[in-house]
């Protein structure tokens, strides 16, 4: 079975008046089905480029990406966009979650556009409020939760359509530490149960801790992979 991100001499260069500003340095890496994996390092030191190029947020200047065996670089447009949508479950600092609609409406959008029938909808965001600790809030609109509460909203809404791989962009940036440990724990054992692959963006040293392999970028480049036991 393919590995679910693999990249080849993957490089990033912005060019900022003029100045070439080189972000990735010829990366590469293999990220296997089920990994709980953060990525770490110094601001500017290069992880949410990497995060948005394996995502096929960006494109990189060269190299290749493969996300779950496919060729990131043959596809584009609504080809693309559908295979993002089908294969990658996002989290972000700032939740974004739809004020206007309620919990399970924002949960159940990507099953939406993937035309899944609605009583399957129904079940399967009832299913997730569950195991994220949120049964009997579908109702309810995001300004009536408090933020940890918003963020197991995000986690629910990234996990429900069973995508291949969740990308975390500092998920705890925006919680006090108690709520960012339970939700971290709630991953943690949601990525044991599931098999599902986990990697976070992050200097958050409760994430680095709980992570099962540490990857640490400087200027652009890995300077150390360092796995560890569970």
């Amino acid at each position: 079975m393919a590995p679910v991100i693999a990249t080849e001499e993957v490089t990033k260069v912005y060019s900022g008046d003029g100045v070439p500003v080189h972000a990735l340095r010829g990366i590469d890496l293999i990220i296997e089905r089920g990994e709980f994996t953060a990525l770490v390092g110094p601001s500017g030191s290069g992880k949410t480029t990497f995060l948005n190029i394996i995502s096929g947020l960006d494109t990189p200047t060269d190299g290749k990406v493969w996300l779950n065996g496919k060729f990131l670089s043959r596809m584009s447009g609504n080809a693309l966009s559908d295979f993002r949508r089908d294969n990658i479950g996002f989290v972000f600092q700032a939740y974004n979650l739809i004020p206007v609609l309620t919990v399970e409406e924002n949960i159940e959008y990507i099953m939406l556009l993937q035309k899944v029938p609605k009583s399957e909808r129904h079940e399967r965001v009832l299913a997730i409020l569950e195991e994220v600790g949120l049964s009997g809030m579908a109702s309810r609109n995001p300004p009536q939760l408090s933020g940890g509460q918003q963020q197991r909203v995000a986690i629910a809404r990234a996990m429900v359509s069973q995508p291949a791989i969740i990308l975390a962009d500092e998920p705890t940036a925006n919680l006090d530490s108690k709520i960012g440990a339970e939700l971290l724990d709630m991953m943690y054992q949601l990525n044991t149960q599931t098999g599902m692959t986990f990697i976070f963006s992050t200097h958050d040293p409760m994430v680095m801790s709980r992570a099962r392999r540490l990857i640490m970028l400087k200027d652009g480049q890995i300077e150390r992979d360092e796995v560890r036991s569970p």
